[in-house]
C-alpha cells in the first residue's frame, strides 16, 4: 500500500468503494449449483444462422448455460465466525482462492461446494491484506474441481462476463454485465473485515456484486475466471447504498500470481509493489481538511532515508500527483514500479518546501 507494513494507511481512496464481504447468512439453499461437464449443443445448433436477433439471443444464452455449468462447480461457499463469503478452488490439492476480507481474523472455515454436500473444514494458508487476498484449504479434497484462470491482460472493454459466488446466502448465485473499464486503481475503506487494501489494475464491471460475492469468480464466456470480485461501488447520494452496476474485481494474472507465492512460500514473498520506505499518517489542517501525508518513522536504508526524508516531514505529492492523504499516497504508489525513481515533495516542520529525489525499494508482503 505504498508503505512498509506496521503502519496500515489510513484514510480512504473515496467514499464511493466498499469490500463487498463476509455477510451474515441471510437465507441458505442447499444443491443450488450444477456439476457435471460442460453443457453440450448439437451440431445443428452450433451451426445455426445467427444473424437474426432471435438465433443471436439463443446462442448467447447458451454460451451463458456451458459457462456456468462450466465454472460453478468450482466456486465455494465460505463460513467464518462472522459471516459468509465466496472462494474459487484452485488446484486438486485442496488450495481455494478467496479475499483477505472475507477470511478475516479467522484461521478455520467450513467450505460448501457449490454440488452440495456437507460442509468441509478448511485452515488459512495465508492472507495477503494488503491485496486483499487469501488461501485457504481443505482437509477433505475428494470431487474438488478447479476453476481455468485466464489471462486478464488480454481483457477488453465491452467484453461479456458472468460474476459467481454467494450473495447474500445464495449460494450458486450468477449475475451478468461486461466489462466497463480496465486498469482502475481502487482503495477499499478500512474497517473491522476490511484491511483497506488498494487494488491495483483493477477490472470495473456492470454485472452485480453484493455482499457475499467477494473472492468469487468473474469469468468470460470461454469459462475462464479472469477476475476475482472484491468491491462494490456505494453512493453518497443514496445514503451509502449500493450503486447499480459499478464494481470492482482483483485480476486474475494477481491473483494467479499471489496464489502461487503463498503455496509454494507459505506468504508473498515479492508483492511487486514500489514503497518509499516510510510510515505515516494523514495531516489534518485548522480547517480540519487533510493537507499532506506526515512522515512518522523512516526506515533504515530505505530510498526515503537515502534522499534525506525525515520524521516530521509532510509529503505534499510524488511526481506532481497530489498526495492529500495517506490512502492518495497509497494510490501513487501503488501505480509505480520498484527500482524506478520518484520526486517526492517535502513540506519540512520550518515551513520550507523542497523536493527529493527518491529510488523505490519493493513493499513487504508480511
Amino acid at each position: 500500500m505504498g508503505t512498509t507494513p506496521g503502519n496500515r494507511l489510513t484514510g480512504h481512496f473515496n467514499r464511493h468503494v466498499i469490500a463487498a464481504g463476509a455477510v451474515g447468512v441471510l437465507v441458505m439453499f442447499s444443491g443450488c449449483g450444477l456439476s457435471g461437464s460442460p453443457a453440450s449443443t448439437s451440431t445443428a445448433s452450433r451451426h445455426a444462422d445467427t444473424t437474426s436477433p432471435g438465433n443471436t439471443l439463443i446462442a448467447e444464452e447458451q454460451a451463458y448455460e456451458r459457462v456456468i455449468a462450466q465454472v460453478l462447480p468450482s466456486i465455494v461457499q465460505i463460513t467464518t465466525s462472522g459471516g459468509l463469503g465466496s472462494g474459487v478452488v484452485y488446484d486438486t490439492d485442496g488450495h481455494i482462492v478467496t479475499n483477505a476480507h472475507v477470511v478475516g481474523k479467522s484461521t478455520s472455515f467450513e467450505v460448501t461446494l457449490a454440488t452440495g454436500g456437507k460442509p468441509r473444514k478448511a485452515k488459512l494458508v495465508a492472507s495477503y491484506p494488503l491485496g486483499d487476498l487469501a488461501i485457504i484449504r481443505v482437509s477433505d479434497r475428494s470431487g474438488l474441481t478447479p476453476a481455468t484462470f485466464g489471462d486478464s491482460s488480454k481483457l477488453k472493454v465491452g467484453q461479456i462476463v458472468l460474476a459467481m459466488g454467494n450473495p447474500l446466502g445464495l449460494s450458486g448465485s450468477v449475475t451478468n454485465g461486461i466489462v466497463s473499464a480496465l486498469g482502475r486503481t481502487v482503495t477499499e475503506p478500512q474497517g473491522e473485515g476490511s484491511p483497506g487494501a488498494t487494488i491495483t489494475n483493477a477490472i470495473q464491471t456492470s454485472a452485480a456484486i453484493n455482499p457475499g460475492n467477494s473472492g468469487g469468480a468473474l469469468t468470460n464466456l470461454s469459462g475462464e475466471v479472469i477476475g476475482v470480485p472484491t468491491l462494490a461501488a456505494i453512493n453518497p447520494d443514496l445514503g451509502g447504498g449500493a450503486a447499480p452496476g459499478i464494481g470492482f474485481a482483483i485480476p486474475s494474472a494477481t491473483a494467479k500470481d499471489v496464489a502461487d507465492q503463498i503455496i509454494k512460500n507459505g506468504k508473498v514473498v515479492n508483492t511487486r509493489r514500489a514503497a518509499l520506505g516510510v510510515r505515516v499518517n494523514t495531516v489534518v489542517g485548522s480547517d480540519g481538511q487533510p493537507v499532506g501525508v506526515g512522515v512518522a518513522m523512516v526506515d533504515p536504508g530505505s530510498g526515503a532515508a537515502r534522499a534525506g526524508i525525515k520524521p516530521g516531514d509532510i509529503i505534499l505529492s510524488v511526481n506532481g500527483k497530489p498526495t492529500p492523504t495517506a490512502a492518495a499516497l497509497s494510490e501513487v504508489l501503488a501505480g509505480l514500479r520498484p527500482g524506478t525513481q520518484a520526486k517526492v515533495e517535502l513540506l519540512h516542520p520550518n515551513g520550507k518546501t523542497s523536493t527529493v529525489t527518491v529510488t523505490l525499494g519493493t513493499l513487504s508482503g508480511s
